[in-house]
């Protein structure tokens, strides 16, 4: 089992960027928390983060044939590219959306997500635990649980 977590543009702020919001934890904790989770759930777990709406598209491409699985917190990209919606629509790897926040209790422009439609599910508003319950979901389906 080989998941990987898509961290899209400002997440690598985190800890500084309106920690009411985002919560206090820096990408690399949140990182090195679901790292212990994977080991002790007996899957392998890898981390990409851009600010860049190409470099997303570009590693969600090359998605098949190495990971099981996808998570993905596409940050402002979730409600503004269409490229990434139809990179995640082309590839054969499931897909999981995460938001820190919960995007539908925000400003109104954020809560249309343009990946939704073509995630398996959504997980926003529960801070670092969303990508926890992510992992933790992939897993059980990659397992057949």
């Amino acid at each position: 089992m080989n998941i990987l977590v898509i961290q899209g543009p400002n997440i690598n702020l985190l800890g500084l960027r309106n920690p009411k919001i985002y919560g206090e934890l820096k990408m690399e904790e949140i990182h090195n928390r679901l790292s212990k989770v994977a080991s002790d759930l007996g899957c392998q777990i890898s981390f990409f983060q851009s600010n860049h709406e190409g470099q997303i598209v570009d590693v969600i491409q090359k998605a098949n044939g190495v990971y099981d699985y996808l998570l993905i917190n596409a940050a402002a990209y979730t409600h503004t590219s269409i490229a990434i919606r139809d990179a995640i629509e082309a590839i054969a790897v499931p897909v999981i959306e995460v938001h820190l926040s919960n995007i539908h209790a925000r400003d109104d422009f954020r809560h249309k997500s343009l990946i939704a439609p073509v995630c398996k599910g959504q997980i926003s508003g529960f801070g670092y635990l969303g990508y926890e319950m992510a992992l933790r979901i992939a897993v059980s389906e990659l397992k057949g649980v």
